[in-house]
Protein backbone atom coordinates (compact mmCIF):
# COMPACT_ATOMS: atom_id res chain seq x y z
CA UNK A 1 0.00 0.00 0.00
CA UNK A 2 1.49 3.09 -1.07
CA UNK A 3 2.04 5.96 1.53
CA UNK A 4 -1.03 8.10 0.61
CA UNK A 5 -3.52 4.94 0.11
CA UNK A 6 -6.18 5.32 2.65
CA UNK A 7 -5.83 2.31 4.78
CA UNK A 8 -7.67 1.25 7.84
CA UNK A 9 -9.05 3.29 10.71
CA UNK A 10 -7.17 0.88 13.15
CA UNK A 11 -3.95 2.06 14.23
CA UNK A 12 -1.04 -0.51 13.58
CA UNK A 13 1.35 -0.87 16.08
CA UNK A 14 4.73 0.80 15.01
CA UNK A 15 7.50 -1.16 13.74
CA UNK A 16 11.08 -1.96 14.51
CA UNK A 17 12.01 -0.40 11.49
CA UNK A 18 9.94 3.00 12.34
CA UNK A 19 11.85 3.13 15.53
CA UNK A 20 15.00 2.69 14.12
CA UNK A 21 14.46 5.75 11.86
CA UNK A 22 13.13 7.59 14.82
CA UNK A 23 16.51 6.77 16.54
CA UNK A 24 18.37 8.50 13.45
CA UNK A 25 16.01 11.67 13.91
CA UNK A 26 16.66 12.18 17.80
CA UNK A 27 20.28 11.56 17.27
CA UNK A 28 20.63 15.08 15.20
CA UNK A 29 19.42 16.71 18.40
CA UNK A 30 21.84 17.23 21.60
CA UNK A 31 20.65 14.42 24.54
CA UNK A 32 18.45 16.45 26.17
CA UNK A 33 16.05 17.92 23.09
CA UNK A 34 14.60 14.23 22.08
CA UNK A 35 11.22 16.49 21.60
CA UNK A 36 13.20 18.47 18.91
CA UNK A 37 12.19 15.39 16.75
CA UNK A 38 8.38 15.57 17.01
CA UNK A 39 7.81 16.54 13.65
CA UNK A 40 10.42 14.31 11.82
CA UNK A 41 9.05 11.15 13.78
CA UNK A 42 5.26 12.27 12.53
CA UNK A 43 6.24 12.74 9.29
CA UNK A 44 7.94 8.97 9.31
CA UNK A 45 4.91 7.49 10.88
CA UNK A 46 2.94 9.32 7.86
CA UNK A 47 5.04 7.89 5.13
CA UNK A 48 4.23 4.33 6.55
CA UNK A 49 0.82 4.43 7.40
CA UNK A 50 -0.42 7.45 5.41
CA UNK A 51 -1.77 9.35 8.48
CA UNK A 52 -1.08 9.62 12.15
CA UNK A 53 -3.16 8.28 14.60
CA UNK A 54 -3.69 8.77 18.25
CA UNK A 55 -2.27 5.21 18.83
CA UNK A 56 0.77 6.42 17.03
CA UNK A 57 1.07 9.90 18.46
CA UNK A 58 0.89 7.97 22.19
CA UNK A 59 3.92 5.63 20.90
CA UNK A 60 5.59 9.01 19.72
CA UNK A 61 5.03 10.87 22.47
CA UNK A 62 6.28 8.04 24.60
CA UNK A 63 9.50 7.38 22.81
CA UNK A 64 10.62 11.62 23.14
CA UNK A 65 9.23 11.36 26.52
CA UNK A 66 6.86 13.95 25.76
CA UNK A 67 3.40 14.66 27.34
CA UNK A 68 0.63 12.77 24.12
CA UNK A 69 -0.62 16.37 24.32
CA UNK A 70 2.11 17.72 23.04
CA UNK A 71 2.21 15.31 20.23
CA UNK A 72 -1.18 15.65 19.80
CA UNK A 73 -0.98 19.94 19.47
CA UNK A 74 1.73 19.44 16.69
CA UNK A 75 -0.26 17.04 14.85
CA UNK A 76 -3.32 19.18 15.12
CA UNK A 77 -1.73 22.43 14.32
CA UNK A 78 -0.44 20.94 10.98
CA UNK A 79 -2.06 20.38 7.97
CA UNK A 80 0.61 18.17 6.64
CA UNK A 81 -0.75 15.28 9.26
CA UNK A 82 -3.46 13.54 8.13
CA UNK A 83 -5.44 12.55 11.49
CA UNK A 84 -7.61 10.19 9.43
CA UNK A 85 -6.84 8.17 6.78
CA UNK A 86 -7.12 9.72 3.22
CA UNK A 87 -6.96 8.93 -0.49
CA UNK A 88 -4.05 8.17 -2.13
CA UNK A 89 -3.80 11.73 -3.70
CA UNK A 90 -4.61 14.46 -1.41
CA UNK A 91 -5.11 17.48 -2.92
CA UNK A 92 -4.94 20.90 -0.73
CA UNK A 93 -6.41 23.62 -2.11
CA UNK A 94 -5.65 26.95 -0.72
CA UNK A 95 -8.81 29.07 0.41
CA UNK A 96 -6.87 31.91 2.60
CA UNK A 97 -8.13 35.43 1.13
CA UNK A 98 -5.07 36.20 -1.48
CA UNK A 99 -5.81 32.82 -2.91
CA UNK A 100 -10.04 33.32 -2.24
CA UNK A 101 -9.89 37.00 -4.62
CA UNK A 102 -8.09 34.55 -7.08
CA UNK A 103 -11.43 32.03 -7.02
CA UNK A 104 -9.50 29.30 -4.79
CA UNK A 105 -12.79 28.55 -3.17
CA UNK A 106 -14.56 28.09 -6.62
CA UNK A 107 -11.43 25.67 -7.42
CA UNK A 108 -12.00 23.99 -4.45
CA UNK A 109 -16.29 23.44 -5.11
CA UNK A 110 -15.25 22.84 -8.89
CA UNK A 111 -12.78 19.47 -7.30
CA UNK A 112 -15.43 18.49 -4.88
CA UNK A 113 -17.96 18.91 -7.89
CA UNK A 114 -15.60 16.76 -10.16
CA UNK A 115 -15.53 14.27 -7.98
CA UNK A 116 -18.80 13.73 -5.93
CA UNK A 117 -16.89 14.37 -2.55
CA UNK A 118 -17.89 16.97 0.27
CA UNK A 119 -14.83 19.30 1.40
CA UNK A 120 -12.49 17.19 3.19
CA UNK A 121 -13.82 14.00 1.57
CA UNK A 122 -12.27 10.88 -0.11
CA UNK A 123 -13.64 9.32 -3.46
CA UNK A 124 -15.36 5.78 -2.96
CA UNK A 125 -12.39 4.62 -5.02
CA UNK A 126 -10.14 5.88 -2.70
CA UNK A 127 -8.10 8.01 -4.80
CA UNK A 128 -8.76 11.54 -3.77
CA UNK A 129 -9.04 13.81 -0.70
CA UNK A 130 -10.18 17.08 -1.33
CA UNK A 131 -9.20 19.65 1.34
CA UNK A 132 -9.14 23.55 2.11
CA UNK A 133 -5.90 24.15 3.25
CA UNK A 134 -3.88 27.49 4.37
CA UNK A 135 -1.62 29.76 2.46
CA UNK A 136 1.18 27.72 0.70
CA UNK A 137 3.03 31.26 -0.22
CA UNK A 138 2.61 31.44 -3.41
CA UNK A 139 -0.61 34.03 -3.68
CA UNK A 140 1.16 35.15 -6.95
CA UNK A 141 0.09 32.10 -8.74
CA UNK A 142 -3.34 31.69 -7.40
CA UNK A 143 -5.13 29.99 -7.08
CA UNK A 144 -2.72 27.30 -5.81
CA UNK A 145 -3.00 23.55 -4.26
CA UNK A 146 -0.51 21.17 -2.63
CA UNK A 147 -0.32 17.31 -4.03
CA UNK A 148 0.09 14.95 -1.69
CA UNK A 149 2.18 17.97 0.29
CA UNK A 150 4.74 17.72 -2.08
CA UNK A 151 3.90 18.77 -5.29
CA UNK A 152 2.21 22.68 -5.80
CA UNK A 153 0.79 23.77 -8.97
CA UNK A 154 -0.33 27.16 -9.73
CA UNK A 155 -2.67 28.95 -11.24
CA UNK A 156 -5.82 26.50 -11.49
CA UNK A 157 -8.31 27.18 -13.76
CA UNK A 158 -11.40 24.61 -14.07
CA UNK A 159 -9.61 22.99 -17.38
CA UNK A 160 -6.31 22.70 -15.44
CA UNK A 161 -8.02 21.23 -12.38
CA UNK A 162 -9.36 18.90 -14.90
CA UNK A 163 -6.17 17.90 -16.48
CA UNK A 164 -4.72 17.20 -13.09
CA UNK A 165 -7.37 14.83 -11.46
CA UNK A 166 -6.95 13.13 -15.37
CA UNK A 167 -3.53 12.37 -15.40
CA UNK A 168 -3.50 11.63 -11.24
CA UNK A 169 -6.08 8.79 -12.74
CA UNK A 170 -3.80 7.46 -15.24
CA UNK A 171 -1.33 7.25 -12.65
CA UNK A 172 -2.99 5.14 -10.27
CA UNK A 173 -3.47 2.57 -13.06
Amino acid sequence: MSNNQASSAASEPLSAATFARFAREVAKFPADQNASAVMACLSIVQQEQGWVSSGAESEIATYLGMAPMAVHEVTTFYNMYNQQPVGRFKLNVCTNLPCQLRHGQQALEHLCSKLGVAVGGTTADGLFTVQPCECLGACADAPVMLVNDRQMVSFMSNDRLDELVDVLKAQAQ
